[in-house]
């Protein structure tokens, strides 16, 4: 009996210090993280969605509360003034989640663009979303509204991957949900954050 005491013991300081390794590990590399994903992950499609602009969006950036998290705003300034603001939001695709950064022209109400972040769809069909840039370059200029669809000449699904289109379609209408819920706070931390 003494052993298996002595064996429970051995096991639990063995894993309450690997929890606590694992645990700082993590920690520590955190900020290094977030920021490769800034880099690789979102920044292309910040870039392309931001180009011509003044300022990096990727540095002037701001994080306001959306619904229970913390929803990270990039901002771009064009001819010395901040006037886009682009966030991600997310479409349920045929894969799984499809990640769309949406970039807002405040100063004229409308899409200054959309890129897709992140997504899990078919390679070669659903995944041209992302890969192709005249399905994205659809919704630039477009004005804000409640919602975008496929169909009905607004927006041209992607032979084959209505379900993609759709959800990118769902994700651009909640970027402009959420951005007409904040415009007073965004349009405050804008000015501010590009300074």
């Amino acid at each position: 009996m003494r052993e298996m005491i002595n064996m429970v013991v051995i096991l639990l300081v063995l894993c309450v210090a690997s929890g606590s390794l694992l645990a700082a590990v993590k920690n520590g590399t955190n900020e290094r993280i977030e920021n490769q994903v800034l880099n690789f992950v979102k920044g292309p499609a910040i870039r392309s969605i931001m180009e011509g602009a003044a300022n990096d969006p990727i540095s002037d950036r701001f994080s306001l509360k959306v619904g229970e998290k913390d929803q990270s705003f990039f901002v771009g300034v064009f001819d010395g003034e901040a006037t886009s603001v682009a966030f991600e939001t997310v479409g349920k695709g045929y894969g799984g989640d499809v990640g769309l950064m949406v970039g807002i022209d405040v100063k004229n109400g409308e899409l200054l663009g959309v890129g897709v972040t992140t997504h899990a769809e078919t390679p070669g069909m659903g995944a041209l979303a992302k890969d192709d840039p005249k399905f994205s370059a659809q919704f630039k200029g477009l004005p804000l509204q409640d919602k975008y669809a496929v169909g009905g000449g607004q927006i041209n699904a992607i032979s084959g991957a209505t379900i993609t289109s759709n959800a990118v379609c769902q994700a651009a209408s909640d970027a402009v949900k959420i951005f007409k819920e904040l415009k007073p706070q965004l349009s405050e931390k804008m000015k501010a954050t590009a300074k």
